[in-house]
């Protein structure tokens, strides 16, 4: 009986180990992306990692601002930002998803960016499938108000959003924005989702104009 109880006890912490297993993940040069993935704009990050899935490619790109058809006000601009997952299989690479957002006809400052180093792939369920985390900015301002901002969540097809605006200083004492929502996927989702998305919010949510 003893045996037994101990041979359980040792299969239950291998499966523990095996459950708190980190997914590697790795950074490729622009130049080794393979030749079948489509993207637009210029390449912020480009980083692969093997799960359950397959192999995993996520590529983030931003435009940066380019010059608006048939604008609404003079010398507005627009600029757009993408996010694409895809994942090889067998002797194919498929697009798994895409995120596309943008400013448009923008006559004042644009911005349309990722945060920087916001980018990760945890594995929080512990089931061997990255879920992958991005965070971007969007506006068209021209004053020191809060951006509008986002933290969208995918696992497979399966997106959850997460949208509020910057933290910015009002004055001395005074600071503005920094509210968010969780969409309802979000909502339903394990709370250990939303206790890592809102600390990723907290440490990211200041905006510091120049």
């Amino acid at each position: 009986m003893k045996k037994r109880k101990f041979i359980v006890f040792l299969l239950f912490c291998f499966l523990k180990v095996v459950g708190q297993q980190k997914i590697t993940v790795m950074k490729i040069d622009v130049t080794k992306i393979p030749k079948e993935i489509k993207y637009k704009g210029k390449i912020k990050n480009a980083i692969t990692w093997n799960d359950k899935l397959g192999e995993n490619f996520l590529l983030t790109c931003e435009t940066g601002v380019f010059e608006t058809k048939n604008p609404q006000a003079e010398d507005s601009g627009d600029s757009e930002i993408y996010a694409y997952h895809f994942i090889r299989y067998k002797n194919s690479i498929k697009q798994n998803w895409k995120i596309y957002d943008y400013v448009k006809d923008c006559p004042v400052d644009i911005i349309a960016s990722f945060v920087k180093n916001t980018l990760n792939i945890t594995d929080l369920n512990n089931d061997g499938i990255g879920e992958i985390w991005v965070m971007y900015k969007t506006g068209c301002h021209g004053d020191i108000s809060p951006l509008p901002m986002k933290i969208i969540m995918y696992q497979g097809k399966q997106k959850l959003a997460m949208r509020g605006t910057t933290r910015v200083k009002i004055s001395d004492t005074d600071y503005e924005g920094g509210n968010y929502t969780f969409d309802k996927t979000f909502n339903e989702a394990p709370k250990y989702y939303r206790d890592y998305a809102k600390k990723m919010w907290n440490n990211n949510m200041y905006e510091r104009w120049e």
